[in-house]
């Protein structure tokens, strides 16, 4: 009778039992390592789950489009920070560089323009009795209350200042006019004043009298 080899048979039948317990679950109570059971956290988002409408800006952001007449320091009763009623060392005080001027010896009345200004009619404040009462501008690049400006014509003026602009001739432009509008539920005066062919040289805002003043302080 023949004799069997078995060695190669137990072999065989204890490397199925290792692979088997290898897969099998792990008894109950033994520890396991959460953290590489966890899935990973999700990143930051790159986009919001919807768009944000414009309307959330920030108070106070200038929205592209507003026109010029949006970023304008001109307004009804001051320019800038410089308020009419102020005093000029108040004005100096809030004045963003430089300004010059004084009154005439036995004058109560002067103006305060920017430093390093060739033509004093580009843009000066006029002060009478120790206040600020008014501003002339002949720049084009200033905007005034409303959207006027110079280089505009009687048309488009009467456009921006519909049933408010009063006429009249000048008094020292032959065919030329001023254009005066009233500030609505306020005290203060806009005058655009023209040349011959209609179009606005200049203007300026402030308080009746001083407003209507057409040779400088008189």
């Amino acid at each position: 009778m023949r004799a069997y080899r078995l060695f190669p048979t137990a072999v065989s039948l204890a490397v199925v039992l290792a692979l088997t317990a290898c897969n099998a679950p792990p008894a109950e109570g033994a520890g396991t390592d959460v953290a590489n059971t966890e899935s990973p956290a999700p990143g930051p988002m790159d986009q919001p789950y919807e768009d944000v409408p414009p309307a959330t800006a920030p108070p106070g952001s200038i929205m592209p489009g507003h026109g010029p007449a949006a970023d304008s320091q001109a307004h009804w009763d001051g320019f800038g920070d410089a308020q009419f009623g102020m005093d000029d060392e108040q004005v100096k005080l809030v004045w963003k560089g430089e300004l010059v001027g004084s009154a005439e010896e036995g004058s109560s009345c002067y103006h305060l323009s920017p430093a390093g200004q060739t033509d004093i009619s580009r843009f000066a404040m006029m002060f009478e009795d120790g206040s600020f009462v008014r501003y002339s501008v002949a720049d084009a690049d200033i905007v005034a209350p409303g959207g006027g400006k110079r280089g505009m014509d009687t048309a488009q003026i009467d456009a921006l200042y519909p049933g408010k602009v009063t006429s009249s001739a000048h008094k020292y432009v032959a065919d030329g006019q001023y254009l005066r509008v009233e500030e609505g539920g306020g005290p203060h005066v806009l005058v655009f004043e023209t040349d011959a062919a209609g179009t606005v040289t200049e203007w300026r805002v402030g308080s009746p009298p001083q407003v209507d003043y057409v040779e400088g302080c008189s």
